[in-house]
C-alpha cells in the first residue's frame, strides 16, 4: 500500500523503526496494516495513482 505522509512529527519521532518521513514523502515499503492505520489516523493518505504534470496540448497544424 502506497501512502503519502500529510503531517510532520516532532523531532525524534520514528515510523516503524525509522525516522519519521518528511511531509509529502511517498512511502511504499510499510506493512499494509501499518499503512492503513496511518491513513485511518489522518497522518497519511493513500496514493492510488501516479500524478503526472498536466501540460497544455498543442493544436494540430490546421487547427487555428
Amino acid at each position: 500500500m502506497r501512502i503519502r505522509i500529510t503531517q510532520g512529527a516532532p523531532a525524534g519521532a520514528v515510523l516503524y523503526d525509522r525516522p519519521w518521513p518528511a511531509e509529502g514523502t511517498v512511502v511504499d515499503d510499510l506493512p499494509t496494516t501499518v499503512a492503513a492505520h496511518l491513513v485511518a489516523s489522518g497522518v497519511a493518505e493513500e496514493v492510488t495513482e501516479e500524478t503526472r504534470p498536466r501540460g497544455r496540448k498543442r493544436k494540430a497544424a490546421g487547427d487555428e
